[in-house]
């Protein structure tokens, strides 16, 4: 099965919802509520319940939890580097920076369940549940003088909550009754396909009237600089191949759609964000299976 064939079904998700958003007939409120539901119930079901049966031995994925942080390093380290070079107006570079380095984790779990079935799930959600909250540190930065309780928020993120408890499950050899893991299945079953309609339903395409330049760069950081980093530093350390191809995909990701949320909510320009956001993720169905192609 070629690599479009295994990714045609996550991205028509994505188309899915972006016109059911449009055309639908359903109010703001609908998708308000669908992407609580997800962020808050369904994926972190789906990364607890995935943590929680794999074994985890660091001899075998530390390798590969290393590059992933470095290319993470990586990311943040470009997209800072934008301002002295692009000298961009007020709140473009402070609102667009984060999607240099963040990503999306519903598009990260789909592609990683086609492609690895439980085991490459497994893989990605530990990547996520370590990339999440660098990547949140690093995107609210300027909120660590401005408000003490920033570390408490992080303790309380939904995503690092469920991977903490089942990596501690799955560490300390807790047994789950086997009612309990039925129904955190089903519920982690229902996160990939609602995240990537959410994701299609928040796309927006107003926002670039300026900054086109700086704009270009965070895009070629996101989708062509840091998963030729990934890929190389994976080549080299002799990854696995199931392995190898997680690191990709993770590093390949548009960015995250709560760019946005972050963005909006501090006072940043959000439009710039929701574009930024918008064109990744439609540029990704392309360099998305040309890198895992280069992977294979």
């Amino acid at each position: 099965m070629s690599i479009i064939t295994l990714l045609f079904p996550d991205f028509f998700l994505i188309l899915l919802g972006f016109l059911v958003k449009r055309y639908g007939g359903l109010g703001d409120a609908f998708w308000t509520g669908l992407e609580k539901m997800v962020y808050y119930v369904f994926f972190p079901a789906l990364l607890f319940y995935s943590t929680s049966h794999t074994q985890f031995d660091l001899a075998v994925t530390g390798k590969m939890l290393q590059i992933t942080l470095t290319v993470i390093c990586c990311g943040i380290a470009l997209g800072w580097l934008a301002k002295p070079l692009f000298r961009p107006a007020p709140m473009i570079f402070e609102s667009g920076v984060q999607t240099a380095f963040r990503f999306n984790s519903y598009i990260a779990l789909a592609a990683a369940s086609r492609l690895g079935g439980e085991h490459g799930t497994s893989l990605m959600a530990l990547i996520v549940g370590f990339g999440v909250p660098i990547c949140n540190a690093a995107a609210v930065h300027a909120l660590v003088h401005k408000n003490g309780g920033f570390l408490m928020a992080m303790l309380k993120n939904p995503l690092i909550a469920a991977t903490a408890s089942g990596m501690l499950c799955s560490v300390a050899g807790i047994a789950i009754p086997e009612i309990v893991n039925a129904t955190i299945s089903r519920l982690g079953n229902a996160s990939i396909a609602l995240g990537l309609i959410t994701v299609g339903a928040g796309l927006r395409w107003s926002g670039l009237h300026e900054s086109k330049g700086i704009a270009a760069y965070f895009l070629a950081v996101k989708l062509l600089a840091l998963p030729l980093i990934g890929l190389c530093l994976a080549r080299a350390a002799e990854l696995p191949p199931l392995q190898l191809q997680m690191v990709v995909i993770f590093c390949a990701l548009p960015t995250a759609s709560s760019a946005y949320v972050l963005a909006a909510n501090l006072g940043g320009n959000g439009p710039f964000v929701a574009f930024l956001i918008s064109a990744g993720t439609v540029l990704s169905v392309t360099t998305l299976p040309i890198w895992l192609a280069l992977a294979s």
